[in-house]
């Protein structure tokens, strides 16, 4: 029986970087202390934390939380033990659901005075739209079935979902504007709302499926391709990159995805019963 494989509790590489220079609750220009309690392998609180970076200049804390053994700190932020959740100041105020957060730090902290400094355009309301829609179809279609995918055990169940899973990555790419400044989603050289809310996937699928379900992107999509520029400005952005760790982490701590182990995630068992993501 081959040993097993257990998941992280330290960031490494990049991410371990920046959780060493924020570990301090700083107030910010409203004199409230931002604190993301995080998990070093999550996705979701992957995204909050690219957003952080991303905005420039926010002060924040950033706490490590083993979701697995939800400490009183974490529930007491979110009593449903789940991460990221962010404590706003001392009073009281926290959020959950990277979404509702990555909503709240563009509404503060994005500045109109300040060249590209939101996650959304303010100033074309059909292009919100159309990244509201991009991210529905993240949030529906594409993450479920990564997960599908790397939870599947059969075989003949691996090939199908695996192909199920590049369908939608295709998808993806065809909601695309056409890179005419950059590669990111929207055609340009700043990431935004829409690459944050997939990029931890797009890395996870790299490493994880890669290793595990033999997934190779780069033969799916080739460099030149609408999908292969978005992905390599993804991974020269700063704030993708100050929030990665090493790929042996993400192998690591998703062996027990990959394996279906029982008492996983609320997410492994929402995709397990057939439920949408919690």
């Amino acid at each position: 029986m081959s040993k097993q494989i257990n998941y992280r509790t330290e960031c490494t590489g990049e991410a371990l970087k920046t959780v060493n220079a924020h570990k301090e609750a700083k107030s910010d220009q409203y004199g409230e202390a931002l604190t993301l309690y995080g998990s070093n392998f999550c996705p979701f609180v992957q995204r909050v934390w690219i957003a952080l970076e991303r905005l420039g200049g926010v002060e924040y804390r950033y706490v490590e939380i083993d979701p697995y053994k939800k400490p009183k700190e974490l529930l007491d932020v979110n009593p449903k033990g789940l991460v990221p959740a962010l404590k706003i100041g001392q009073d009281g105020k926290c959020l959950g659901e990277s979404t509702v957060i990555l909503d709240y730090l563009e509404d503060r902290y994005g500045n109109a005075k300040e060249k590209n400094s939101y996650l959304q355009p303010r100033e074309d309301p059909y292009l919100r739209a159309r990244q509201r829609l991009a991210a529905d179809h993240i949030n529906r279609k594409l993450l479920p079935a990564f997960y599908r995918y790397l939870q599947a055990q059969e075989p003949k169940d691996q090939v199908q979902l695996g192909q199920e899973f590049v369908e939608e990555l295709k998808a993806f790419e065809k909601s695309m504007l056409p890179a005419k400044n950059g590669g990111f989603w929207d055609g340009s050289d700043q990431l935004g709302f829409v690459d944050i809310q997939v990029a931890p996937w797009i890395l996870r699928a790299d490493n994880v499926l890669g290793h595990y379900r033999g997934l190779q992107l780069d033969k799916v999509f080739n460099e030149s391709s609408r999908f292969g520029q978005f992905k390599k400005a993804l991974y020269n952005d700063p704030s993708f990159k100050a929030t990665t760790s090493t790929d042996d982490l993400y192998v690591d701590s998703y062996a027990r995805y990959a394996e279906n182990r029982p008492g996983t995630s609320q997410v492994a068992d929402a995709i397990n019963s057939g439920r949408g993501l919690p």
